[in-house]
This record gives structure tokens, sequence and C-alpha cells, in this order.
């Protein structure tokens, strides 16, 4: 029984973080679209990239200072009983997701934020 809410849990965790994490990627590209005057798919793209690359530079500094740091011991965080000793199926599927997830959802808020400035320019240069 225990178990099986576990699974649940992590289920719903993984859907919740990959829902939250696509909405904060479209928003960045939508706003790096609307900024952008040609290519918005192309903003939005750099916008995960960004995001990307700062992620793992958050990890690689959080990795090499938890041990002169150590950090988490000083913080009261609440524990959840999720085993992280073994990368399984749902890790990387989880992971998988996030990544095409967050590339598609930044890619088509900068496709959609781009479409401001073609309405400016069909209201300023009518056809």
């Amino acid at each position: 029984m225990a178990d099986r809410e576990a699974g649940t849990i992590g289920i719903v965790a993984a859907a919740v973080l990959l829902v939250v994490l696509m909405i904060a990627y479209y928003t960045g590209g939508y706003v790096a679209g609307r900024m952008s005057r040609f290519d918005g798919g192309k903003q939005g793209m750099a916008v995960w990239g960004i995001g990307l690359l700062v992620t793992i530079l958050a990890v690689v500094i959080g990795v090499v200072f938890d041990a002169e740091y150590n950090i988490l011991d000083r913080v009261d965080v609440p524990t959840v009983p999720i085993p992280t000793d073994t990368l399984n199926w749902g890790y990387a599927v989880t992971g998988a997701a996030v990544l095409v997830g967050t590339l598609l959802a930044a890619m088509t808020g900068g496709k959609v934020g781009r479409r401001y400035h073609s309405r400016v320019d069909n209201a300023a240069y009518p056809n």
C-alpha cells in the first residue's frame, strides 16, 4: 500500500514539475518572441538554451561546494520518502519529458509572441 502511494506521489510530482516548467518556459519564450522582430521560435530556443546552461551551472556549483559548505544541513527541509540511490525509468522519462516539453513550450511561446509584430506590420503597412 505504501509503495503504491509513493509511486502515485512520484507521478503527480513529475506531472506538476513538467506543467510548471512548461508554463515558465512558454512565458519566457513569449517575452523573447515579443521582443524579437523576425524569428520568435529561435528566440524561444535561445531562452531554453540559456535556462539549460544556468541549470547545469547551478548543479555543478552545488556538487562542487556541497562538501565544503553543506548547505542542506543548515536548512530544515521536509523529506519525501522517494529513493534517490538508483536511477529508474521514471526519472529518465521525467527528465526527457522536461527537456523536450520545455523546449517545445519555449519555441511555441516565441512564435506566439512574435505574432505581435506581424499584426503591427500589417496595420502599419497594409498590402
